[in-house]
């Protein structure tokens, strides 16, 4: 299998539909389905501790404003990692998402990367006997979390797809980044060095593979510190989406958009990730055949966002055509894996059913 081409299947947020996003349980059920990578977005807490977050903000996808609402406005970057704490980052999945809310994602926390490392090698997170999270106190106030073997663990050992997330809020979490990488033992200058990450046959292995980790990022600042950091012993994605910001493809003309991919070529990234049209998301379409024409012309792979159905699948695979996407993001990482089994014959083994998997788990 080559792990930038081979039909990757991207487990955007751990899984956006069946459980709340970049929680532990997302990311559990995303290695437990059989996804190739766990994508998480990188931010900091006001005390230095690296966290999976998308928003900014905590208003979405917490109760912040009973917990703090005197601050609730505030960005995540204000917290300390000890408030976040405090926070319930799983019941709005379950007022938003009647049918496939459940009672166990009440009071899930903000995960750390430092957990989604973990719970990609098979463990998950130790808790007490009230359920709350288990950690080891250093003289100097940090919390060193602890883990335990995931007795409803399938096997598959996923890699990490870490975005770079508002990277201008977050000075230097670039060479953060790379500095708990090495520690967690994801990273090395000398990939000889790594610790051996046991697989088993017939399941996902990315975690023991040479490209355990990509990094992805909109940012073309964050680009070219991620390409100096790491070079070529880490592939990057550079993400491109059209919109008003200074991150965004100002417009989606074949010309524009060239000299986007041009520059991701030229600072370092091996991958694009461009957005996709239809439903659910009905994001603007960056993967037209010109668009597709113009990465696969600079020798790029494409790991396109967000896959979340069939008929997109379908669409943008092209079956038989060898202009193709290489690995989607998607919500659905069950629907992946599933659609490449039937189009592609991809043998590796997974539960195909999203609710048993969340059942084995305990949710």
């Amino acid at each position: 299998m080559h792990l930038l081409s081979d039909h990757i299947v991207i487990a955007h947020r751990g899984t956006t539909y069946w459980a709340p996003e970049e929680t532990e349980a997302a990311m559990r059920w995303a290695r437990n389905i059989g996804a190739d990578y766990l994508e998480l977005d990188l931010q900091r807490t006001n005390d230095g501790y690296l966290i999976a977050l998308h928003d900014e903000s905590l208003l979405r996808t917490t109760n912040i404003r009973d917990i703090f609402p005197d601050r609730c406005d505030q960005p995540v970057s204000s917290f300390t990692y000890l408030e976040l704490l405090k926070l319930d980052a799983g019941s709005w999945f379950n007022v938003n998402n009647l049918e496939r809310g459940r009672s166990s994602y009440s009071g899930l926390e903000i995960l750390l990367l430092e957990d989604i490392a973990n719970i990609a090698k098979g463990k998950r997170i130790k808790r007490d006997v009230s359920g709350k999270r288990v950690f080891e106190s250093l003289n100097n106030g940090k919390l060193i979390p602890q883990y335990e073997k995931d007795p409803a663990d399938t096997g598959h050992r996923p890699g990490l797809y870490i975005e770079t997330k508002i990277p201008e809020l977050f000075p230097g979490i670039e060479e953060e980044l790379n500095n708990e990488l090495i520690r967690l033992g994801w990273y090395n200058e000398q990939p000889e060095n790594l610790p051996i990450v046991e697989t088993l046959v017939d399941k996902v292995a990315v975690a023991n593979s040479p490209n355990r980790v990509i990094l992805q990022t909109f940012s073309k600042e964050s680009l070219k510190k991620l390409n100096r950091l790491f070079g070529h012993k880490v592939p990057i994605c550079f993400l491109i989406w059209r919109g008003d910001t200074e991150y965004d493809l100002p417009n989606d003309t074949i010309k524009t958009f060239t000299e986007w991919v041009q520059y991701g070529k030229d600072n370092g990234a091996v991958i694009i990730g461009p957005s996709i049209a239809g439903l659910p998301n009905d994001y603007v379409d960056l993967l037209t055949p010109a668009h597709m024409k113009s990465i696969k012309s600079m020798g790029l792979y494409v790991h396109a966002y967000s896959f979340d159905t069939w008929q997109q699948m379908l669409t943008y695979t092209k079956l038989e055509n060898s202009d193709r996407v290489d690995g989607m993001f998607t919500n659905r990482a069950e629907d992946a894996i599933a659609f490449y089994r039937k189009y592609y014959g991809r043998n590796t083994n997974h539960d195909p059913d999203a609710i048993a998997t969340l059942n084995k788990l305990g949710y």
